[in-house]
């Protein structure tokens, strides 16, 4: 696992959140204080977001870095370690 495997991740949870009509860009945009623009690029693919504009969506809308990975996952690194 990397941070771009986090970036990945953070972005399909945000699309399965607007799929599922729990929000819309323009809802997450206001809420996320990210643009709604910007939100849209990120959601299609065509950029990434910076680790600010992460932070801050990880923040609003209260998502833990501990809820982009699968419990399988952290139990393999722990055997790992």
């Amino acid at each position: 696992m990397n941070f771009r495997d986090l970036q990945d991740r953070l972005a399909e949870n945000l699309r399965e959140r607007v799929r599922s009509g729990d929000l819309t860009e323009r809802g997450m945009a206001r809420i996320t204080q990210v643009s709604q623009p910007h939100i849209h690029n990120v959601l299609k693919g065509i950029r990434l977001l910076s680790t600010e504009m992460a932070d801050q969506i990880l923040y609003h809308l209260e998502i833990d870095v501990l809820d982009l990975i699968e419990p399988g996952e952290l139990l393999e690194w722990h055997r790992r370690e």
